[in-house]
């Protein structure tokens, strides 16, 4: 075995074999060239250049220069991502000194099956697992020191709890330390995320500052200093210290700025429109990801789709001028043949091959039978792959592949392209998941996996071998769009898919347009949404291809992708809309509490009352000499075990508001975690040195409102108990405002029936993927955006509106749309008209229809999504599934069973 003279960096100064540097290039987990950069010999001295003359993908090759190119184009979006946070500048913390300090993304590397261990967590200084490791959050973030960041980073306590939770997998033993300040789980179902890990046994969750205070030299254990109000000053002693560290502008950033004319702002991202964080401030030129400010992966992918609808908008009158239409190869018929299969096997990186033995696997396929061509894939998803299965299948004229790799959820699209363009049909390809159901599950039995891994490939193909070709559906798309919510996230989504030459039918309940935005008075870094709504409402009315229906109520919805059909009812009678594409936009209410007297005494209000309040500059507001604020009434608790995300941020504005009008009066806001993510960490630290007082309360204990007489007056009195004081404090408050949980609109549940889009368990809206299909949901032709998704700020609403109008411009710029040829059909002569299948399908793709013979179901294939409930109820099996027919089930079944 040759060994490359580069040693990996710290903090893995671990020599490694060529083979696997050269394995762990082509995983694109850590890029050779990034050691090659810094550390190759034959860039320093001109010697070596082994990896170069083994390498037999040819990736390596010294004799490159770099090139410059012009492109002549019309737009640019920006998403060069962010550059982690780099501790080394900052002594206290160890890094780079001590051997098991790590960051959070070493510790990522560490937990990866393609990283240095494997996927296995072990030390760097001795390579033994650690059993006791501290998590310290908030490393160059929320820092108003030299080196650090004032701003919160948003994504660093929800990726150390998925650590923690991958730790405790891998070693259920493990004793988990996360030293924090707030718990900032403000995304969509992150508090239950929370939860999960905070119940793991052996984790412990202490909010505290820590520092790093030696290493042992004995043991290279790490000791942490921190305190506690029962405990005061403690020692603590870690085998390992993850330092969570934050999202800092790209490296690049300010040479990038000055060469595209954009500005920057003041913590070095990009400066961004006030209502349209897409925009910079060059027309033109768009922003997506974290290159906006730090955001988490759902929004990275919504605006990314954003970006792509603003250069639409911007680029229409180019539409389709420059695109070509994609031709595949003649489809060969092959049902005279005699089966000929192909098995690609792939190591997923190190994902499978550091479990299964994958040469073992390709060996055995070759034994079976029709397999004439089995071999090994690094990434069988990849391009370089995908093209070989191409080569093969016209080489050796395969009929059947199948795919020994991960879930056919998520690549099975790739593969089914693939064979199509080794010029057979699409649905002759099954897939074996070696992954998720073998290796990621039997990683400690290697020699079970690996007969597993056989038994699920002759499963799969038994499955190859009945496979029959089917057809897709082509159905036209009717051009237009109908968004259902006239508040902001509606307005703007329909505006963007206007401009770019769609007609859009908008509905709105309300008499009036606006939504949840006409009571927003002012913005934390005080701007005017009025202003801005105004401006959006006109736009709205005056734009020739946008339809607005006020005081609408929509009664009925057939139809399917690309072609749906909605009644809509007015005061003046109904209207039948036709349109290909649906965008829900219903937005948000405000809870009204039943807590803390709300109802009882007008002086307890909820924040968007003081709002209202403050901006008429109502006297018994303004004048008052002390304010109590409660955070999170009626959310993060049994009925909404969620986090409502804005209040934070809203109770940091009108504190401030208050005292530019009143700087005397006193301000108390009582929490549980400040949430205030993002740049409006800003705003929460000048609201401290402005003297609002912050006082944290336990969901066990939480605050208490009473009326008391006093001297002749009647007093609201707040009690809560100071957990740093350890007392009970009593605060007399000329006013209290509630931080009223955001609740779905009253009628999400009938719109969810009506377009057959799902709901999550807390009332809002499900997504379709929570990552990597945000504004999708499973029904196909319906997008998704603003508060009827999940409580967000007006900011993050006009995002996901762009997010949203992209997506449905991905549908309505094509003139017809592809429907799976995977759909149920029916055989008439056993069908006995009993309707079960009827009841069980949840998108009305089935019907009776009276026959000579009696009732019959008849399927319509362009609603059908084929999820088999139909054909899995029938009593006399006249309903099948294409492509999961009784036959190919049964003989994997049988497959199984025979192996035993």
């Amino acid at each position: 075995m040759e060994y490359c003279p580069v040693k990996i960096p710290d903090p893995f100064n671990q020599e490694i074999s060529l083979n696997k540097a050269i394995h762990i290039y082509f995983s694109q987990a850590i890029p050779l060239i990034s050691y090659i950069d810094e550390n190759c010999l034959y860039l320093k001295e001109k010697k070596c250049r082994i990896c170069e003359a083994v390498c037999e993908k040819k990736a390596i090759d010294f004799t490159q220069t770099s090139q410059r190119e012009e492109i002549k184009v019309g737009a640019i979006v920006l998403a060069p991502g962010f550059k982690p946070f780099d501790p080394k500048g900052r002594n206290e913390y160890g890094y780079g000194k001590m051997a098991n300090v790590i960051t959070s993304m070493d510790y990522e590397r560490i937990l990866s099956s393609t990283g240095p261990y494997e996927g296995e967590i072990r030390r760097t200084s001795d390579l033994r697992h650690p059993h006791k490791i501290a998590w310290i959050q908030c490393i160059g973030s929320r820092q108003v020191i030299l080196g650090g960041n004032t701003y919160c980073s948003s994504v660093c306590c929800t990726y150390t709890q998925k650590q923690v939770i991958l730790t405790k997998d891998h070693h259920p033993e493990a004793e988990c330390v996360i030293f924090h300040n707030d718990i900032r789980s403000f995304g969509k179902d992150f508090e239950r995320f929370y939860q999960r890990a905070e119940a793991l046994p052996g984790v412990r969750f202490i909010r505290s500052y820590a520092t790093v205070v030696r290493e042992v030299p004995e043991t290279k254990n790490v000791v942490l200093r921190y305190t506690t109000p029962e405990e005061g000053v403690k020692d603590e002693e870690f085998d390992m210290v993850v330092l969570s560290v934050g999202l800092t502008p790209p490296a690049e950033a300010k040479a990038l700025a000055d060469r595209l004319g954009i500005q920057l702002e003041s913590h070095g991202f990009c400066q961004t429109h006030p209502f349209n964080p897409i925009e910079t401030s060059r027309p033109g030129v768009f922003v997506s990801g974290t290159f906006q400010g730090p955001i988490d992966i759902p929004e990275s992918v919504f605006t990314a789709s954003g970006a792509s609808s603003q250069c639409g908008q911007l680029l229409d009158y180019r539409r389709d001028k420059l695109t070509t239409e994609r031709v595949y190869p003649p489809e060969r018929d092959v049902s005279k043949e005699e089966p000929k299969v192909g098995v690609f096997v792939c190591h997923c990186g190190a994902n499978i091959g550091r479990v299964v033995d994958v040469p073992a696997v390709v060996e055995y396929a070759l034994g079976l039978p029709c397999v004439i061509h089995s071999q090994e894939q690094l990434f069988s998803c990849s391009t370089e792959s995908t093209k070989q299965i191409m080569d093969v299948i016209r080489e050796k004229g395969l009929n059947r592949v199948v795919v020994a790799a991960c879930t056919p959820k998520t690549h099975e699209p790739t593969f089914r392209d693939s064979i199509r363009e080794g010029g057979i049909n699409q649905y002759f390809v099954d897939m074996a998941n070696i992954r998720e159901h073998c290796s990621w599950v039997h990683s400690r039995d290697k020699e079970e996996a690996l007969e597993k891994a056989k038994d699920l490939l002759r499963m799969s193909l038994a499955r190859a071998l009945r496979l029959e070709a089917l057809q897709e559906y082509e159905i036209p798309v009717n051009k237009n769009a109908l968004v259902v919510g006239g508040g902001v996230a509606g307005m703007t989504c329909a505006l963007s898919i206007a401009n770019q030459g769609h007609e859009v039918y908008l509905i709105e309940r309300e008499k009036e347009l606006g939504g949840m935005a006409k009571k927003i008075r002012y913005l934390l870094d005080g701007l005017d949404p009025q202003s801005f709504l105004e401006d959006l409402i006109k736009k709205v009315y005056h734009h020739p291809l946008i339809h607005v229906f006020t005081e609408a109520l929509i009664t009925e919805v057939t139809g399917y992708v690309g072609n749906f059909v909605t009644k809509v009812n007015q005061g003046n009678g109904a209207t039948e809309i036709q349109h290909g594409a649906t965008v829900i936009a219903t937005g948000a209410e405000e809870y009204k509490p039943s807590e803390y007297l709300y109802g009882q005494d007008d002086r307890v209000m909820t924040n968007l009352e003081l709002e209202e309040k403050i901006a008429n500059r109502d006297e018994r507001v303004v004048n008052a000499r002390s304010l109590v604020m409660i955070q999170c009434v009626g959310s993060r608790n049994e009925e909404r075990n969620y986090c409502s995300r804005i209040c934070c941020s809203e109770s940091i504005k009108n504190a401030l508001k208050l005292k530019e009008l009143n700087p005397s009066m006193d301000i108390y806001i009582l929490f549980r975690d400040m949430r205030t993510y993002g740049f409006n960490e800003d705003f929460y630290r000048e609201a401290a040195d402005k003297e609002v007082k912050f006082i944290r309360y336990e969901p066990q204990d939480p605050p208490q409102v009473e009326v008391v007489q006093e001297g002749g007056e009647n007093l609201l009195r707040v009690s809560v108990t100071d957990l740093i004081l350890g007392q009970r404090l009593e605060i007399d408050a000329d006013l209290v405002s509630l931080a009223a949980a955001v609740i779905p609109t009253s009628g999400t549940k009938e719109i969810s029936q009506l377009f057959k889009a799902s709901l999550g368990s807390d009332g809002f809206f499900k997504e379709a993927h929570v990552k990597l299909r945000p504004v999708d949901f499973g029904e196909d032709g319906v997008y998704l955006c603003g508060m009827a998704h999940y409580p967000k700020l007006l900011t993050e609403a006009v995002s996901q509106a762009y997010g949203a109008a992209g997506r449905t411009l991905t549908l309505l710029s094509h003139d017809t749309v592809v429907v799976s040829g995977a759909v149920c059909v029916v055989d008439e002569k056993k069908c006995m008209g009993c309707g079960a299948c009827v009841e069980a399908c949840t998108y009305g793709a089935i019907g009776l229809y009276e026959t000579r013979q009696g009732d019959k179901a008849r399927v319509n294939p362009i609603l059908c999504k084929g999820d088999g409930l139909c054909n899995s109820l029938c009593p006399t099996g006249a309903i099948q599934l294409k492509h999961y027919t009784d036959d190919e089930l049964i003989a994997q079944i049988d497959e199984a069973v025979g192996s035993k």
